[in-house]
């Protein structure tokens, strides 16, 4: 006979479905913000900031993706778009034949330093704003938890 399923109880049913909405919503939000507000969606903002915080801003692709939490192909697709609005280029990879870097263009930087207060304002009043300090604590140290599960499996 199969494994058995171990179903929600209805306590964890309601935790799962607000988590899920809440997640959903904060990341719908954070993208419709940035998009209106920067013309960028949040993943490629996310790409952006790997770059700029990254030695001589650049990085490798494969790097960048795993940083990004992003497939190899998605974010090929990105960095493509990103190229063409002058805020990434692309160079072939010195140590590796085969692989390329990504690096922060001028223009990419500005455009991020630009874009960055706006999304911080968001965080804080999507986010922070609507939680007690106590509560900030408690979601990071579950976060982190959650973090190093999935590094697990």
């Amino acid at each position: 006979m199969g494994v058995m399923t171990r179903w929600l109880d209805p306590d964890e049913q309601h935790t799962w479905r607000a988590f899920l909405t809440a997640s959903r919503g904060l990341m719908e939000t954070l993208d419709r913000e940035l998009q209106r507000d920067a013309g960028m969606p949040h993943a490629y903002y996310e790409i952006l900031v790997r770059l700029s915080e990254a030695p001589d801003r650049r990085l490798r692709m494969s790097d960048l993706a795993d940083a990004s939490g992003s497939s190899r192909s998605r974010l090929s697709h990105a960095v493509a778009r990103l190229e063409t609005a002058g805020w990434v280029r692309r160079e072939d990879c010195p140590t590796d034949r085969r692989g390329q870097v990504a690096l922060l263009t001028d223009e990419g930087f500005a455009t991020l330093a630009a874009a960055a207060p706006g999304h911080v304002e968001g965080v804080r009043r999507h986010l922070f704003d609507a939680l007690s300090p106590a509560q900030v604590d408690q979601l990071r140290r579950i976060s982190e938890a959650l973090v190093d599960h999935l590094r697990e499996t």
